[in-house]
């Protein structure tokens, strides 16, 4: 009988991922995951409800990360200090001796359109938690969720330059970066351009 051993979860996190990757994620069974470090297929399920899991587990660790950096942010920071606080504990947390993990599982759900639909979801959620947050530190609506859904969207500009073959950067120099460019698209007038003949007929 092979016993439940400890430190089980994460080789069964990392021989997911490489047969993900190998053989195609619909190709991959729960029973040849376990088998490949030398478990069975129950010994699987104790830990994941279903293969799907094995690429979103830690969901709650990752949010926690992002809640953290909000919690510790100055009493009386804006709205897009709060995020770029968040983005900051979120950087720290993907440290780059997980970029290759990271890289890995970003090409098997690449190819999966419903393992795409749930890190969509991921997203949704991670938004919405932060909107909260950003309520709780006192932010009115609609700016929260504007600003919690700007946050959420440039962690994933950031995290996909960060998985980037020869990307070297850390996570928390490129969220600084994508922040700045979020802060100049921001900083722009809002008053729509006019092409050279609207200013023409204008002046006439």
């Amino acid at each position: 009988m092979v016993r439940w051993q400890p430190g089980a979860r994460e080789r069964l996190q990392e021989a997911a991922l490489e047969l993900f990757a190998t053989q195609g994620f619909e190709q991959t069974t729960a029973a040849e995951i376990a088998q490949s470090v030398g478990l069975t297929e129950r010994t699987f399920f104790r830990h994941f409800s279903d293969k799907r899991e094995v690429l979103f587990d830690g969901q709650s660790i990752f949010l926690d990360a992002f809640l953290e950096g909000i919690e510790a942010a100055p009493p009386h920071a804006s709205a897009l200090q709060l995020v770029a606080a968040a983005l900051d504990a979120a950087g720290a947390f993907f440290v780059n001796e997980r970029r290759p993990h990271s890289r890995m599982r970003y090409s098997v759900i690449a190819q999966n359109p419903a393992l795409q639909e749930r890190e969509l979801h991921k997203f949704f959620v991670l938004a919405s938690a932060v909107a909260e947050a950003l309520r709780a530190r006192g932010v009115a609506e609609p700016l929260a969720t504007l600003a919690a859904e700007s946050g959420a969207t440039m962690f994933g500009i950031a995290f996909a330059q960060w998985i980037r073959e020869g990307e070297e950067r850390t996570l928390a120099v490129i969220g600084r970066q994508v922040l700045r460019e979020f802060q100049s698209l921001t900083a722009e007038s809002i008053e729509p351009a006019r092409s050279s003949q609207d200013a023409s007929r204008s002046r006439g």
